[in-house]
């Protein structure tokens, strides 16, 4: 499927518009008409795409949490789910952080509204359901699955929101080599060898 380039565009302008907004006010306190003239865009041409503002939110974030997503699985995919064998640059969650940054930067400020975050924590849980499966549970009939879910979606947040504390200063090789040494010590999708 072909992206038409000019839709592309306009979305990608009224994203950043968007994201300027966010930095100073709450996403209910954001009108059309500031949005679109931020974005150099008609009202027309944003109703052509979203419904409202709130649609606009939804849509972005189900745009980052789809390469979050890809990012986050791509060094399962390569190991076969081994995690023994992912290496340092296997590991691509950080880079995703670091395109979206701004995004995260919203999400984990400390003055931003929880719903934000929550948003963005039942996204990255709803993928986690689907990726985590019930061999990963076998011999683990003490585990439920949904507590496993949200402690691995936090886990994850975690990382991302100390890595914001720092001001993301720790290099991402740094950031992979971390991650590789935390998951050896004890990680809940760890195979077991029948």
């Amino acid at each position: 499927m072909k992206h038409d380039l000019r839709i592309v565009k306009t979305q990608e302008s009224l994203r950043l518009a968007l994201l300027t907004l966010l930095k100073s006010k709450p996403l209910e306190s954001i009108t059309i008409a500031e949005l679109c003239r931020m974005a150099k865009v008609n009202r027309g041409t944003f109703y052509k795409h979203y419904k409202d503002v709130h649609d606009l939110f939804k849509h972005y974030l189900e745009v980052i949490v789809e390469d979050l997503r890809q990012s986050y699985e791509e060094p399962y995919h390569k190991t076969n789910f081994n995690i023994e064998n992912i290496e340092t640059d296997m590991i691509k969650i950080f880079h995703h952080v670091k395109e979206y940054q701004e995004f995260y930067q919203i999400v984990f400020d400390e003055r931003i509204p929880m719903m934000y975050y929550y948003s963005l924590f039942d996204a990255i849980r709803s993928f986690m359901r689907k990726f985590v499966n019930e061999a990963y549970m076998e011999g683990q009939q003490d585990i439920n699955l949904d507590y496993l879910i949200s402690y691995q979606t936090n886990a994850i947040l975690g990382i991302l929101i100390e890595w914001h504390n720092q001001g993301y200063r720790t290099s991402i090789r740094e950031l992979n080599q971390q991650l590789i040494a935390i998951l050896s010590i004890n990680s809940p999708f760890r195979r077991r060898n029948s």
